[in-house]
């Protein structure tokens, strides 16, 4: 993961969340569980006060941490930075002697007379406000909210571990407001109102503290659907702090992507209960901007600007949640060692996020030509968007080399290329397989083989799963991975596109109006604010406008652009019909210009994806077991 920079959204960054831990030695004298509380009703400063009682310890020193790093994010978060006022008291009331190791680890001596910890949290979306989105601070969907009428509870922001027994059953009690809607997967054992009523305190239990860390929660005024989808309980919970959108007027929407979606994937199918929880962000200066999800293993926490139309938010809404749910295949049924064993502190990381993000992103991309979702045209637009972006980024290194290295320098900046090219990988595996089999398997059958070998509670050997996947499939996957994946040559995909029939040509094609060819045509900085590039020129809708390169935008249908919201703002944007009616207003050297019209479809000159007029029965069957087997 990485957070998001200005206009990151229309990267199409995802993320997932996953991993166990190790069984280590248990340093407790009793098999109680560890009891934490948070009190949402106690929350002074924007800090909700937290209490961690471990039991009665048998060792002399013991440590507390909160992670640095949160399953499939890829990058620091630091969550020990949000901690205020730690202390720990022994078994009569007294203060002891806290040693801070680290940004995120407690070390507390004389451990057998620790009763309990105590420390307030700090929630990370006023941080992003301060600090600002790409400098250091948690992507918001892996963050934490505390407004008066909504609490995000990424639990691995509130709750920590102590490090030998991360494998210990942990029971939380939430204090909030009896008001509140409460939506979480984990169980509820009970629920308790205060003697005033004012208050209620829910009880859950988590096995262990991976389940603490993936089963985010959401309190506050938000409005919950729950619904059937085959056999999977789906529950939507929806924040939109002016009540714009609604987890019902969303819940078709959901419907009739995760009942394609469980369509396309058949009998892969390993969870009864997928929870997905929407946060709506006003695009004001103290709310969230880091656009996209956070996967865990049967949930998501989505973040999407508020102001996005119907049609925009459900679009996103499918791209991004269907790549959530994807993960239930990978990471969840298969992963390595590295993400079953995972080190919240110091991580190691797989080889494979080719296979962990890009497969699960192109499973999002394909689906949705497989079930009729889009047109052809269209994911064939999206295919060569994703060719175009890979190619803005280093596509000469080893995809392997940067997973395992997805931390350091220089490979943390080419974390994006896990959705592009990352994709790309799991396209040509998968044509590769169709051409080998006839047209009979493709990658998802190779995904379930893995998956019935594996599932999620078996990991693979990280530096054997190429010559696993080559030994189940064909010598061409096998020297595919091998050239491309391990090795840095970059692929020629015209090489594929030959095998199904499809070319890369000149002409007119159509474009949005924010991006050219997959690149935004506005940029900022903060003498000038937003203001259009180059580009600008080459979108045949902005043109016909008389929209000139280095024009400042100022407003857009009366709402103020600045660096602080143009992330949401330049979202509604990105989802503009056509036939809409629209106000922008323009600096152009000192003078105000303003463009009022209706959207009208927008094209460009460059290069489109499309089936060949030559294209022989083979190519063409070939291509039809692609997109429709």
């Amino acid at each position: 993961m990485n957070t998001k920079t200005l206009f990151a959204f229309f990267a199409g960054a995802l993320l997932v969340a996953c991993g166990t831990t190790k069984n280590t030695a248990n340093d407790l004298a009793t098999s109680l569980p560890i009891e934490t509380s948070i009190n949402l009703s106690d929350i002074t400063d924007d800090k909700a006060p937290v209490t961690i009682n471990p039991g009665r310890f048998t060792v002399e020193t013991v440590t507390y941490r909160l992670p640095r790093v949160v399953q499939g994010t890829y990058s620091v978060s630091d969550f020990g930075r949000y901690i205020d006022d730690f202390k720990a008291f022994d078994y009569q009331g007294n203060e002891m002697v806290v040693n801070k190791i680290d940004t995120n680890s407690w070390t507390i001596a004389n451990a057998k007379q620790l009763d309990k910890i105590s420390y307030l949290v700090n929630d990370t979306y006023d941080i992003e406000v301060s600090g600002g989105i790409g400098k250091d601070t948690p992507f918001s969907p892996s963050g934490t909210n505390l407004e008066p009428n909504n609490y995000v509870l990424n639990l691995h922001g509130f709750i920590g571990y102590f490090d030998s027994l991360k494998n210990n059953q942990y029971k939380l009690d939430v204090t909030a407001s009896s008001d509140f809607v409460r939506t979480s997967a984990l169980q509820n054992v009970s629920s308790k109102p205060s003697e005033d009523g004012t208050s209620t305190t829910t009880s859950y239990v988590a096995p262990r503290y991976f389940d603490i860390t993936d089963n985010p929660m959401m309190y506050g005024n938000l409005d919950v659907e729950e619904f059937l989808v085959g056999d999977i309980k789906i529950v939507l919970s929806v924040y939109s702090p002016n009540k714009v959108h609604s987890a019902k007027s969303l819940k078709d929407v959901v419907f009739k992507m995760m009942k394609a979606q469980k369509a396309y994937l058949g009998d892969i199918n390993s969870t009864p209960r997928y929870d997905i929880y929407l946060y709506l962000s006003e695009g004001e200066e103290d709310s969230p901007k880091g656009f996209g999800a956070l996967e865990h293993h049967t949930s998501t926490v989505v973040v999407l600007p508020e102001s996005m139309d119907e049609v925009a938010l459900a679009e996103s809404m499918t791209d991004v949640v269907s790549h959530e749910f994807f993960h239930i295949v990978t990471p969840l049924s298969v992963h390595s060692e590295d993400v079953h064993y995972f080190d919240y502190n110091n991580p190691t990381f797989s080889k494979h996020l080719w296979m962990y993000e890009g497969v699960t992103e192109y499973f999002a991309t394909l689906f949705q030509v497989d079930q009729g979702l889009v047109e052809e045209s269209e994911f064939y637009a999206k295919i060569l968007s994703k060719i175009q972006r890979s190619k803005s980024l280093n596509d000469a290194m080893s995809f392997t080399i940067m997973s395992e290295n997805i931390l350091k320098a220089p490979y943390k900046d080419q974390y994006l290329n896990v959705y592009q090219k990352g994709a790309l990988i799991g396209m040509c595996i998968d044509i590769l397989m169709r051409e080998a089999s006839n047209g009979n398997r493709g990658i998802l059958s190779l995904m379930k083989e893995l998956s019935n070998k594996y599932g999620k509670n078996k990991p693979f050997e990280d530096d054997k799963l190429i010559e696993e996947i080559t030994a189940m499939t064909y010598p061409s996957v096998g020297e595919f991975l091998t050239t491309h994946v391990v090795g840095d040559l970059p692929i020629n995909y015209n090489n594929f596109f030959e095998k199904v029939g499809l070319e890369i040509a000149d002409g007119k094609v159509e474009t949005n109006y924010i991006l050219l060819n997959g690149a935004p045509i506005v940029s900022g900085d903060p003498n000038r604010g937003i203001f259009f590039v180059e580009s600008v020129l080459e979108n045949s809708f902005w043109k016909e406008q008389g929209a000139q390169p280095n024009d400042i935008i100022k407003s857009i249908d009366g709402k103020e652009v600045t660096l602080q919201n143009a992330n949401a703002i330049l979202g509604e944007v990105f989802g503009w019909k056509l036939g809409r009616d629209i106000e922008v207003k323009l600096e152009r050297d000192g003078k105000e210009v303003i463009i009022k019209t209706t959207t009208t479809q927008g094209y460009t000159t460059g290069k489109a994806l499309k089936v060949k007029e030559n294209a022989t029965d083979a190519q063409n069957a070939l291509r039809e077991a692609w997109l429709k087997g």
